[in-house]
Order: structure tokens, then C-alpha cells, then sequence
């Protein structure tokens, strides 16, 4: 019971000591009012129906709109299929630039796909994402035909 006491007491007066700090106060608490801000002219891309093997490339235009040049440190995407190319170097304020993006259009179905942009950028991260449909060529509708080389022919009983 001693023991229990002891631990109790102890515990509270640590605890009014928590309760009387005052709260370490970090850079990262206040926003930086010139830091970079980006800001995309479309954030979503909609190929609509494209046919198998078809052009999957596309374009996200964006602009430096804060006071700071604008660092993109790392754009991925949510899958192997889509792979986008951005700048390396710093983007000064005002400048635009794009980030582009090639989708492998060699498999049939609904395409809704994300890029991730992670910057310097107050706004950080942002979601881009393409969306459409693949389908077969309705050109691509021939008839294989017959192989007639001279190959083995199978040989009847009787």
C-alpha cells in the first residue's frame, strides 16, 4: 500500500510538472508566407477511349506561384504502368513547366491512375490523375489464317 502511494504521488507530481511547460515552439509551426506554391492548370487527365497500343502520353502544366523556387523532389505514381518525367532543377517563381506522363496502353479495360507530386511546395503533396478506357481496334477484327506450310500431315487409319 506504501509502494502504491508513493507511485501515485509521484506520478502526479510529474504530471503537474508536464502541465506547467510551456510548448517548444518549431520553425515548421509557422508557415513560410514566401514559400513556393504550385499550382496545376488541370489536375486530372481524361484520355477518353483510346484503342489498343495507342498514344498514352499526356501533359500536367503548372506554374511557380509563390516567392521561392519550387523543388520537386519526388513524382510517382500509383503504378508501373504510368511513368511520369518532371524537372530536376529548381523552378523560379512565376516559370512554368510540366510534369509528362506516358501510360503503357497494351492492356484492355478503364484506366484511373495517380501521380503523386511531392515538392518544397507549401501545397505539397498534390494528386494528379488520368482516367479513360482501352479498347480493341475494331480494325483488328481479320481472321487469322490458315497455316498451309509443310508440315506434318497426320495420317489416317483404315
Amino acid at each position: 500500500m506504501k509502494k502504491s502511494l508513493t507511485l501515485l504521488a509521484a506520478f502526479l507530481l510529474s504530471f503537474g510538472f508536464l502541465l506547467a511547460q510551456e510548448p517548444v515552439k518549431t520553425e515548421a509551426a509557422t508557415p513560410n508566407p514566401n514559400a513556393p506554391e504550385i499550382t496545376f492548370v488541370k489536375l486530372v487527365h481524361d484520355y477518353g477511349t483510346l484503342f489498343l497500343q495507342g498514344d498514352g502520353n499526356c501533359e500536367f502544366e503548372f506554374t511557380n506561384t509563390g516567392k521561392e523556387p519550387l523543388i520537386l523532389s519526388s513524382v510517382k505514381s500509383s503504378c508501373g504502368c504510368t511513368v511520369p518525367s518532371w524537372p530536376r532543377e529548381p523552378i523560379l517563381p512565376g516559370k512554368k513547366e510540366s510534369i509528362k506522363v506516358k501510360y503503357d496502353t497494351n492492356r484492355m479495360g478503364p484506366i484511373n491512375k495517380t501521380i503523386t507530386v511531392m515538392s518544397n511546395a507549401k501545397n505539397s503533396p498534390v494528386v494528379l490523375k488520368i482516367t479513360g478506357n482501352i479498347i480493341k481496334n475494331p480494325d483488328d477484327n481479320t481472321i487469322p489464317e490458315k497455316n498451309v506450310g509443310t508440315g506434318a500431315v497426320p495420317v489416317s487409319k483404315k
